[in-house]
């Protein structure tokens, strides 16, 4: 929510370790490792779906701890009873880990991406002046608010992705092409802002339209 005013300033936190309690490690690992049957922009979608006040008062791994009950229990993977409980039901289904032991090394180093078969021409070109979308979806969607109705310039193309407003809530990829779109500051933020300072960001086809 870097942008957003009223919320502070971001202080970044000097050889910051990737974890800072044992708990977020394993939080970290469950979310991987849950049979969910979520993928990436849905368990996103799910920690956005968490209550404003509530949301503001966690930590970074709260949050994924909080969608990841919550998605769990969503996809009937566990009863309420066993999440308070912390034990699962001797007559529950059981199901098939989705990784084992011996296999979480490989399963973690396989590589992947989310490049996909372009669905059509890319409308914009390097050098574009562009406007982002004033959009308002109740969804998910990967388009901050503070560049909205904002003006910027296309510096480069990735080619096409798959778009994470669908992607998030009918697991279909929907592939749009994916750009990296500059933003002056004083653009995004008024002449008080430093002058020569800008915001790079990745914006999907469909958050833009020609300036």
């Amino acid at each position: 929510m870097g942008g957003m005013h009223g919320l502070g300033p971001i202080a970044p936190e000097t050889d910051e370790p990737p974890f800072h309690h044992a708990w977020e490690g394993r939080v970290h690992a469950l979310a991987i490792a849950a049979p969910s049957g979520a993928n990436i922009d849905a368990r996103r979608h799910q920690r956005e779906r968490i209550p404003g006040p509530i949301y503001l008062s966690m930590t970074y791994y709260e949050k994924w701890f909080e969608a990841l009950r919550q998605g769990l229990l969503s996809g009937g993977h566990v009863t309420e009873d066993e999440m308070i409980a912390a034990l699962a039901d001797s007559a529950a289904r059981k199901a098939t880990p989705r990784m084992a032991p011996g296999n979480v090394s490989q399963v973690l180093s396989r590589l992947g991406s989310y490049l996909r078969e372009a669905p059509a021409s890319a409308a914009f070109a390097v050098g574009d002046r562009v406007r982002a979308r004033n959009l308002h979806p109740t969804g998910h969607t990967r388009l901050p608010r503070y560049v909205r109705g904002r003006l910027g310039v296309i510096e480069r193309i990735h080619g096409a992705h798959v778009f994470p407003d669908t992607h998030a809530h009918t697991g279909d990829e929907d592939p749009r092409w994916l750009y990296l779109v500059r933003f002056t500051s004083r653009e995004l933020w008024g002449p008080d802002a430093a002058e020569h300072d800008s915001v790079s960001l990745d914006l999907w086809e469909p958050y833009l339209e020609p300036a």
